[in-house]
């Protein structure tokens, strides 16, 4: 009796929550073996696995994979290393350490559409925007960003961000920092650089593969800044996986192809999942 109690309270929400889950799953797994054109519907019935075979041969398939490994290895890195020069920058004491923090913090806030639409408009349009001003103040030739170097602006734009949020989690592993043994070290006369190596990277290990599986996961399925500022273009070359699927589903009106190409997602996910949930899980051992 007194497991029964607790279990059935628990019992509604944890129902709700695996229907909430496995309902949509089952939804598209049963989409991704039929065709369903909303073009043509009356073109319908049980295919097989026709419609994975269409995804992956797909000309921008490729291209789309790459472009996706490109922006989550990319925008992780960026984050990651600026996120710890941030930290660290900014873990000693000084005038108005509050606010700065609060500054470096606050573009994580920002709405994703918002943050492309700034960057699109404020920051990179060849004609008016800040980075065109200051290469015309240089004498140079502004530089149409997002034209010319399409996935190098959604990574930058991504970066800036995500790297908000690293720089929060790496300064709050160094506030748990133990200050004893870095006095410590200091009477004992090692240099910054020797602290950096032996004290304050191993110590931040943990939140490093913290923020690597979290942005991970969510990197994964970046949509808006590339509908917002580049629209997949030009061709192909800032297209990644979730606009392919976008344009299989919205442009093409395939159901049934768009369903594959989120189950490929799904696997592609939960196959980065498992090697970051071992990486995260060797850390906590350490």
């Amino acid at each position: 009796m007194n497991r029964f109690i607790p279990r059935a309270l628990m019992a509604p929400a944890v129902i709700t929550l695996f229907l909430w889950m496995i309902v949509p799953l089952v939804m598209t797994i049963y989409f991704s073996v039929i065709r369903y054109n909303l073009m043509q519907p009356d073109q319908s019935g049980f295919i097989g696995l026709e419609n994975f075979e269409y995804f992956v041969t797909d000309p921008s398939f490729g291209t789309a994979v790459m472009n996706t490994l490109l922006l989550l290895g990319s925008v992780i890195l960026i984050t990651v290393v600026l996120g710890t020069l941030i930290a660290l920058l900014i873990d000693e004491p000084f005038p108005g350490r509050g606010l700065v923090r609060i500054l470096l913090i606050s573009p994580f806030f920002v709405m994703p559409t918002v943050n492309a639409l700034l960057w699109k408009h404020m920051m990179m349009n060849p004609i008016y925007g800040v980075l065109a001003q200051v290469w015309i103040f240089f004498g140079g030739t502004p530089v149409d960003w997002l034209t010319d170097f399409p996935l190098f602006s959604v990574i930058v734009i991504v970066s800036w961000q995500w790297l908000p949020f690293a720089t929060l989690i790496f300064i709050t592993s160094l506030q748990s920092m133990n200050r004893e043994q870095l006095e410590a070290s200091r009477m004992d006369g090692a240099n910054y650089l020797q602290q950096l190596r032996y004290l304050y990277l191993p110590h931040m290990a943990r939140s490093v593969a913290v923020v690597v599986m979290i942005e991970m996961i969510f990197l994964l399925s970046v949509f808006a800044e590339i509908y917002t500022t580049t629209g997949g273009g030009p061709g192909d070359a800032s297209t990644n996986v979730a606009f392919l699927i976008f344009k299989q589903a919205l442009l093409n009106f395939d159901a049934g192809v768009a369903s594959a190409g989120a189950l490929f997602a799904v696997v592609l996910a939960n196959i980065a999942a498992v090697f970051l949930i071992r990486m995260v899980g060797k850390n906590l051992d350490k």
